[in-house]
């Protein structure tokens, strides 16, 4: 029986009855082809036929939020790390947040360079359901400042704090409104349809990033700085295009995903395996994505422990449709096998590795174009500093 993915993704995420109980997808950094639009598409569709993933997660430079607003990193030099060094920061004092003003996303060079992507690869997977992915207002406004988006970071080099930062709220809301305008108009350019000039895609990946995660925002900080943001983007998403679906990801240990049950999103997607976190079945008004931890594709991993992980999520969801993908980005390289032990959606059959599955030193040519300004030879492949 053969399914249609993409009126399939949709039925799982209204909670319709579907063909298949899930469908399976993954993501990781292209590192050395995430700039330019023709470049990043073709690695991205290039990653997605060789899996044969049933949806597509388009994972783009965690980092082009920031640049918009005039951050500015080295494209050339990823210093082993799945983000590009950093050389300056858009917000280094709190009065440089009056010059956060909102952007035309169709204009802009760096959004609009995103937009052009998705379209393209939302051409080239018209079979399947395609999302892009957003950062959050708030994790936005930390990043032009390098702040850390989650407890914990020791990669964040800001010369503010958050603290320090939120001194100043009069100045954060004001900077967090601009922002806002300039996201809500992005996302709903990338799923308005294309034949009223959007990039038709099917929805938008949400990172919430870990704003939430071990109380960094108490649900009162999040209440006054992160929520209303978040529901104007949300907002005009439906406006764009009612029938778009959001995906919304909060990040690393004590995430609580049950805090936006409330937001009337219709996919939520967190991290089982950390402290503090609940069980894949554990939110009934939400599709939950579930699956094993992304750590489980490192290099070396033992490719059994992701089969007994998705066994396990089968098993609790009971046959209540939802969808099938690691907890978090993969890492950058990742181990080949554990990908094949993936299952399909029809049947307990697994996939096998592409004929031609790639090396860590061949998958930085994805494209017969090489960058040659790159050294990716040690990338890192623990979770330190995973970006959505």
């Amino acid at each position: 029986m053969s399914i249609n993915r993409r009126h399939t993704f949709h039925d799982i995420a209204r909670q319709r009855p579907s063909d298949v109980p899930y469908l399976v997808s993954a993501w990781q950094h292209l590192i050395g082809h995430e700039y330019g639009a023709e470049e990043f598409a073709d690695a991205t569709i290039e990653f997605v036929r060789r899996w044969d993933w049933d949806w597509v997660k388009i994972n783009p430079r965690a980092i082009y939020y920031s640049e918009a607003w005039g951050s500015r990193y080295d494209r050339h030099d990823y210093a082993g790390y799945v983000i590009p060094v950093k050389i300056s920061d858009a917000v280094t004092t709190p009065e440089d947040l009056a010059g956060i003003t909102a952007l035309d996303p169709t204009v802009d060079g760096v959004f609009s360079e995103q937009l052009e992507a998705a379209a393209r690869i939302r051409k080239a997977y018209e079979d399947r359901a395609v999302l892009q992915t957003v950062f959050n207002p708030l994790s936005v406004l930390l990043q032009l400042a390098d702040i850390a988006l989650y407890p914990g970071d020791t990669y964040a080099s800001g010369t503010l704090t958050r603290e320090q930062l939120f001194q100043h709220p009069d100045k954060v809301e004001r900077a967090l409104g601009e922002i806002t305008k300039t996201l809500a108009a992005y996302a709903a350019a990338l799923v308005k349809p294309t034949d009223q000039g959007g990039a038709g895609l099917d929805g938008i990946f949400f990172a919430v990033t870990g704003t939430v995660s071990e109380g960094y925002f108490t649900d009162e900080q999040y209440a006054r700085f992160g929520e209303p943001y978040d529901r104007v983007v949300l907002d005009a998403i439906r406006e764009s295009n009612p029938e778009a679906e959001v995906l919304l990801h909060t990040c690393r240990a004590e995430s609580n995903p049950d805090w936006f049950e409330r937001y009337g999103v219709q996919i939520v997607q967190w991290d089982q395996y950390l402290a503090g976190n609940p069980q894949v079945d554990a939110l009934r008004h939400v599709v939950p994505v579930g699956g094993p931890s992304f750590t489980d594709f490192a290099p070396g991993s033992d490719p059994a422990v992701v089969t007994t992980d998705i066994d396990k999520v089968i098993d609790l969801q009971q046959g209540r449709p939802f969808l099938v993908a690691p907890s978090c980005t993969v890492p950058t390289p990742a181990d080949d096998a554990p990908c094949a032990r993936w299952p399909r959606r029809r049947s307990g059959e697994r996939r096998k590795a592409p004929s031609s599955s790639p090396t860590h030193s061949d998958y930085r040519r994805i494209r017969t174009r090489t960058r040659t300004h790159h050294n990716n030879d040690t990338e890192r492949t623990t979770p330190r500093g995973t970006k959505q």
